[in-house]
């Protein structure tokens, strides 16, 4: 299984979009600080995560989650969660 994933960080107050087919190892790697894109908001905590059968659904879920580029789209997607 793949999933569609949204982090956020209280310490700059932003969301971070991603896919994986590891969800546990991916978040690892964001708190460890081995991503450049997202070390810089450590820690970060799951607030959405949502499981697709092909990692190329769980990409085009990450894209349009992306696409949409409004705080307010992802704030209601994770409050329907």
């Amino acid at each position: 299984m793949c999933y569609c994933y949204i982090l956020y960080s209280e310490r700059i107050d932003s969301f971070y979009v991603g896919s994986t087919s590891n969800l546990e190892n991916r978040i690892q790697r964001h708190n460890s600080g081995r991503s450049t894109y997202t070390k810089k908001g450590i820690p970060w905590k799951v607030v959405y995560a949502k499981e697709y059968p092909t990692k190329a659904e769980a990409y085009r879920a990450e894209m349009h989650i992306k696409a949409q580029k409004s705080r307010k789209y992802i704030e209601h997607l994770i409050n329907d969660a």
